[in-house]
């Protein structure tokens, strides 16, 4: 099984393309900062449990996830951590919306498929649920918030296989085109095994919950995970179905596509419709 760049992104210039043609920077507010420009943390930042100040948008990452969201014709995400890349779901899915005809075609095509053009965002945190509830309906773009869920759960250490790791509490019971693990903060879940957790400066986050359902999912489902390698590995290791793999190394992300047969009859006609021929491709190879 084969996942390249290019299945991805064709160049850089499709990005900053599309950066112009959907004026992303005045989504996000950014004014100065440049394609490619990257925020360089301290050794501790990322895992600071008392930090409340939210990390500003980086431009190409977010023109990234709403690219891939657009042009994956993406109806149905699944984010683990809210921010600014909830608003770049919603963006891109109501854009699938209004613009592709998407749900004139599902209608026309026969396709079985629910949670049209919606995001599902699940975090421990009420104040970042907050303050990215206020972004979303303070954005100059009208009815964005029709196209998100905003979920509040708590989250607990586990075990998958007798290997410690950490799971939400309460996820929603949808089936997403493309999941978005980008959460929970490693200080975040409560308990341990004994005595190990993820509540300490040298660990590192370890979400387990996507092995939990890793067998409702459906073939074509995309996996992206911003940084957190060693969870990224750890899914790697223990998925047990047809994932291609990726690491991006200039972007930090990892990317796993379930390149499957399809299900059946309405499963294929809605990867046709979505993915295309360049899936079947991929299938082949």
């Amino acid at each position: 099984m084969a996942l390249t760049r290019q299945d991805l992104i064709k160049d850089q210039r499709c990005i900053i393309d599309h950066i112009t043609s959907y004026s992303l920077p005045e989504l996000f507010n950014i004014t100065n900062a440049k394609y490619g420009d990257k925020l360089i943390k301290r050794p501790r930042e990322s895992v600071d449990p008392s930090n409340s100040v939210q990390y500003p948008p980086e431009l190409d990452d977010l023109a990234r996830l709403h690219y891939l969201v657009n042009n994956r014709r993406v109806s149905t995400i699944l984010e683990f951590g809210c921010g600014f890349s909830t608003l770049a779901f919603c963006h891109a899915l109501q854009r699938n919306y209004v613009s592709r005809g998407f749900e004139h075609s599902i209608e026309e095509l026969n396709i079985r498929k629910s949670d049209l053009f919606q995001v599902f965002s699940v975090d421990t945190s009420d104040d970042w649920i907050s303050v990215c509830n206020d972004f979303i309906n303070g954005s100059s773009v009208n009815a964005l918030s029709n196209h998100v869920s905003l979920h509040s759960t708590t989250c607990v250490t586990g075990q998958f296989n007798g290997r410690v790791c950490t799971f939400f509490n309460d996820i929603p019971n949808v089936c997403p085109d493309l999941i978005y693990l980008d959460g929970p903060h490693q200080f975040a879940c409560n308990g341990d095994i004994c005595g190990i957790s993820t509540r300490h400066f040298d660990r590192m986050p370890m979400c387990g919950d996507i092995l939990t359902f890793e067998h409702f999912l459906h073939p074509g489902t995309l996996i992206i995970i911003d940084g957190r390698t060693a969870n990224a590995r750890f899914l790697k290791c223990n998925l047990q179905r047809a994932w291609a793999y990726l690491y991006v190394e200039e972007w930090d992300q990892h990317f796993f596509e379930l390149q499957e047969e399809p299900l059946g009859h309405f499963n294929r006609r809605y990867i046709e419709y979505t993915l295309g021929n360049d899936y079947f491709r991929r299938l082949a190879q």
